[in-house]
């Protein structure tokens, strides 16, 4: 097993009324995968990750708490928990512009859609964003250069 040997930033957590939904959303809408699911005294989670992401894990925590865990997070049963929103977000970058709208495609069939596609400052690119089963932004953005910008400094 890889032992870590300096601070790493891992991971998002966001709670959700609905795991199978948050997975079924998240595994159809974006690329991210199944990598585990979870289960405790407290409900169940799941974490999700682009598919062999070794370098660099990083992943997204869902939590569905049991109803008196949930209260003490300001969750009540069978209201949305939405964390991240209206511009608070996920942000997903993608390789091509047609992937773009490929996923606000997807995500208009499913009635997600929060932003239609469109350019942006230089340094946002072209994006869309959709909501996810519980309200949360996932924004999708083609030539933000987030990871090239990331990579030319320290890769």
């Amino acid at each position: 097993m890889a032992e870590l040997t300096e601070p790493r930033w891992t991971h998002v957590a966001l709670p959700v009324t609905d795991l199978d939904r948050s997975i079924e959303f998240y595994t159809t809408v974006t690329p991210l995968v199944l990598v585990t699911r979870n289960v405790d005294d407290n409900g169940q989670g799941a974490w999700l990750s682009n598919k062999n992401q070794v370098d660099s894990p990083f992943v997204l925590v869902l939590a569905e708490f049991k109803p008196e865990i949930g209260k003490n997070f300001g969750i009540e049963p069978g209201q949305k928990a939405t964390t991240l929103a209206p511009f608070a977000h996920l942000g997903i970058e993608l390789p091509r512009r047609e992937d773009v709208d490929a996923v606000a495609e997807k995500a208009r069939a499913v009635g997600a859609l929060e932003w239609e596609p469109r350019d942006m400052a230089a340094h946002i690119g072209y994006i869309c964003a959709v909501k996810d089963p519980d309200g949360n932004t996932v924004e999708f953005s083609h030539n933000q250069k987030v990871f090239s910008t990331i990579t030319e400094l320290w890769g």
